[in-house]
């Protein structure tokens, strides 16, 4: 049971965008700018990032509802999000995109984390400044919504399936806050 009054039922950051939607609607737009808007990263790319990190904070809500996203955006290259999770590098996994999860990986840890080195790995596989960019934003946003479900006890589905309709959902909609009742 979450440690405050959310709606019963409604799992994760739904939750509580339902309890507070003026800090909703900012959040939501952070993460549709993040994952959705025009980028040199692709949405699916974008994803990973948010799963690795999330994977690595524990936050089994947002590791799940993303790699489902996630999943959809990768089409036939699903195993790549199954790699992701599980921390094991994979040959389907661009050596760019592995040194920006590797980027995203010491942001996890600490934005003090990330090395020179990590950046000049990233760089020479074909990372652009927007790209390092962007993938340092999408991890210190998502160890901030990682701590926000997990420190209020949000409701985790242990249902597959429910991840699967958010991945679907998230996939074809892109981020918006749910319609208050």
């Amino acid at each position: 049971m979450a440690h405050i009054a959310v709606t019963p039922g409604v799992p994760g950051i739904r939750s509580l965008a339902l309890f507070r939607p003026e800090t909703a609607k900012p959040l939501y737009e952070l993460a549709q700018v993040l994952l959705r808007e025009p980028s040199p990263l692709s949405p699916a790319e974008r994803e990973l990032i948010a799963v690795h990190v999330s994977a690595r904070n524990g936050c089994v809500f947002c590791a799940s509802s993303h790699a489902a996203a996630a999943r959809e955006l990768f089409g036939v290259g699903q195993a790549v999000v199954d790699s992701v999770l599980a921390n094991s590098p994979t040959d389907e996994l661009s050596p760019k995109l592995h040194a920006l999860l590797g980027i995203a990986g010491q942001v996890q840890e600490s934005g003090r984390a990330v090395t020179h080195e990590a950046v000049a790995l990233a760089r020479m596989h074909g990372a652009n400044d927007r790209e390092i960019h962007d993938t340092v934003l999408i991890a210190a946003t998502f160890c901030m919504f990682n701590r926000y479900v997990d420190g209020l006890d949000t409701l985790t589905p242990s249902d597959p399936q429910e991840y699967a309709a958010m991945g679907k959902r998230l996939s074809s909609f892109g981020y918006a806050p749910p319609k208050t009742a």
